[in-house]
């Protein structure tokens, strides 16, 4: 029996999370011994996994990373990481020239800054493996590229990679190291070889697995909007953080309101952004159109019930919420960037605005108005084949 190690940083409820699970469910257990170590140790999808998955974490913390809770754990965790095995004074010259070449950029990120050390502090294991795959950038990569003994190394990328902050010297070159390295999409993958051109023969794309039919049949649990609210419905799922920059969506709000269309939206997620948003929500006297009502368990039944799906962000690497709700026949909208692009198909299934105010509430505000328009996206989303089980092969064929 061939033996693999995923390895990923936290286990949350996102998108990579997400589908990492549905990759997990499509590994043959009788020809193939899986184990998962979750960098961090934390996340509350870990009782998602599925039964013959091995987690290897000595303590666990199923909290939510997002949740106050989970907050206070997190930052002890970091805490005991950087205390453990001198990691600290190891990595203090790697986190000093980091930290000066950020300031010097003028974009300071605390998260990519130690995930070389969270790596390093990391629990560790003699194993050897005929496999093993870093299912998340940052952390996850850096751990399996230095302290995992496998035959074969992959990763895969889930974001732009120019975008979400990386960058050669933060890596060490961990991903010359690798035998395979798996890009979501056309545009992440194009992203990751500006950085790494020599990576090209061996990068390749892996879609992300997704259930649909699970999807719908939990879109008809019970669930979904209680407010008895009467006029239309828009909603957004995902994490309140930088990359999302929902601040955009509740200045679209505003200019909604002002044109005298009666809705509400809708954000299910959380994040660090939450007071922030809440702060701009109370200046622009949207409190009761632009609700925050956080992450829940089951977001199928607000699809399956929203009037229109807006996905507005800065850059997505494939964003599993836009395939969740294409899987449920929502017309949509989504701004014009990196992965969202390859995702919808302009003037058929959705429309992809500028990531403005104006040019939100426009293309909003013009599908409102335009029922019949709404249905036809709709028709044209619901019936997307939007994944392909045999995507798994070109990861199991690494440890033929």
């Amino acid at each position: 029996m061939k033996k693999i190690l995923i390895v990923i940083n936290t286990l949350g409820h996102a998108g990579a999370e997400t589908a990492l699970l549905e990759l997990l469910r499509h590994i043959d257990p009788e020809k193939y011994r899986v184990d998962l170590f979750v960098l961090m140790g934390q996340g509350e999808m870990v009782h998602r996994l599925p039964e013959y998955v091995n987690l290897l974490n000595r303590n666990y913390d199923d909290s939510s990373v997002l949740s106050k809770e989970g907050k206070a754990h997190l930052k002890k965790h970091v805490i005991r990481t950087l205390l453990s095995r001198g990691t600290v004074i190891r990595m203090a010259p790697y986190l000093c020239r980091q930290l000066f070449g950020m300031l010097k950029r003028k974009s300071v990120r605390p998260d990519k800054l130690l995930w070389r050390a969270m790596a390093a502090g990391a629990q560790r294991f003699s194993e050897h493996y005929d496999l093993a795959a870093a299912y998340l950038e940052g952390g996850a990569a850096y751990y399996v590229t230095d302290y995992v003994s496998a035959d074969k190394k992959a990763a895969f990328i889930h974001v732009d990679y120019v975008q979400a902050g990386y960058n050669r010297s933060l890596d060490r070159d961990c991903y010359v190291k690798m035998d395979r390295i798996f890009a979501v999409s056309d545009e992440v993958r194009e992203s990751f070889l500006t950085v790494y051109p020599e990576c090209r023969c061996k990068t390749e794309i892996f879609h992300n697995l997704l259930d649909q039919e699970r999807i719908r049949e939990q879109a008809g649990q019970p669930g979904g909007f209680t407010d008895c609210f009467d006029g239309f419905r828009i909603l957004t799922v995902g994490r309140l953080t930088s990359q999302k920059d929902f601040t955009v969506s509740v200045e679209a709000m505003r200019l909604l309101k002002d044109s005298g269309v009666k809705a509400r939206w809708y954000i299910l997620g959380e994040g660090e952004k939450r007071g922030e948003l809440e702060a701009r929500i109370r200046q622009l006297g949207l409190e009761q159109d632009f609700f925050l009502p956080g992450a829940v368990e089951n977001p199928y039944p607000y699809m399956r019930q929203a009037d229109l799906y807006v996905h507005a962000t800065r850059f997505e690497g494939k964003s599993i919420a836009i395939q969740e709700a294409q899987t449920l026949g929502c017309a949509i909208i989504a701004s014009d960037c990196s992965g969202n692009r390859e995702q919808i198909v302009q003037g058929q299934d959705g429309i992809l605005c500028e990531m403005t105010p104006e040019g939100i509430f426009r293309c909003v505000k013009d599908l409102l108005d335009d029922e019949e328009k709404r249905k036809s996206f709709g028709r044209a989303a619901a019936v997307k084949e939007l994944t392909d089980v045999r995507e798994v092969t070109k990861l199991l064929n690494l440890v033929v």
